[in-house]
Formats: C-alpha cells, sequence, structure tokens
C-alpha cells in the first residue's frame, strides 16, 4: 500500500474532524439532540411544533458552508466516477440502509460512537462492512470495472 502524498492533507482533515466533533457535541450539549443527518432531515418531513427552526437552521449551515468555504478559497474539483442510475440506485440503497439501521452514519458512527452507544457501534460496524464489501466486489469482482 502506498500513500498518496500529493494528496494526503491530515491537518485540514483534523480541523474538519476537531469541527464536526464540536458541531455534535454543541447540538447535544445546547439542544439535547444528536447530530444525525437522517433524523434530522426526517423530523422536517413530519414535523412537531416548535421543532422545525433548529433543524432548518442546522441543514442551512450544511448548504451554506461550502459557498461561504469558496469565497477565500476554490472548491476542490469533484470527479464521479459512476453514471445517473448507479448514482440512483446508491443513493436508495443508502436510503433504505438508513432506514434498517435506525439511523445514519453521522447519528451512529460520530455521535453514538462517542457516546459509547453498543447499537451504534453494531450499526457503524455493518455500514463500515457494506462499504467495503461494495467497493471490493465492484472493483475486484465484477468484469466491467
Amino acid at each position: 500500500m502506498q500513500i498518496d502524498w500529493q494528496h494526503f492533507t491530515p491537518w485540514s482533515s483534523l480541523a474538519g474532524g476537531l469541527l464536526i466533533g464540536l458541531a455534535a457535541a454543541v447540538l447535544i450539549l445546547f439542544n439535547g439532540r444528536i447530530a444525525g443527518i437522517s433524523g434530522i432531515v426526517g423530523g422536517l418531513l413530519s414535523p412537531r411544533k416548535g421543532d422545525s427552526g433548529w433543524r432548518i437552521a442546522f441543514l442551512a449551515g450544511l448548504l451554506i458552508t461550502p459557498l461561504l468555504y469558496q469565497l477565500p478559497h476554490a472548491l476542490p474539483e469533484v470527479d464521479i466516477e459512476a453514471g445517473t442510475p448507479a448514482l440512483v440506485i446508491a443513493g436508495l440503497l443508502v436510503g433504505l440502509g438508513v432506514r434498517y439501521g435506525a439511523g445514519c452514519t453521522s447519528g451512529h458512527g460520530v455521535c453514538g460512537l462517542s457516546r459509547l452507544s453498543p447499537r451504534s457501534l453494531v450499526a457503524t460496524t455493518c455500514f463500515m462492512a457494506a462499504g467495503f464489501l461494495t467497493v471490493y466486489v465492484l472493483r475486484h469482482g465484477l468484469a466491467w470495472t
């Protein structure tokens, strides 16, 4: 295995991880809510009275941040090596997994593991195993890749 030193970004990755952890900690400490994106979006689809404001603010922050970042910096180039049908199928499978797993990687992987939740440990292990298996099958097991 070789490290791609040209694209190795430990300091910006560490800063990003710290910001994600800080945001999750602030949300649970000051609002008593878990920063799981699927739960936040799901709460907007079936809103309760007085519960939408923080959800909208959190999602707005996720959407506005790249726009603010691109003011002083160029956004990185994104190269997706999949067609629209593959992306749609992948999105549907992720959505299905989120429903079966009762949460997403941010809820279980970031917030659940930091709270030492056994359920989140199992869910995150399953997410990771499914990702490893998918990449292996698509990169090595199928003839068209």
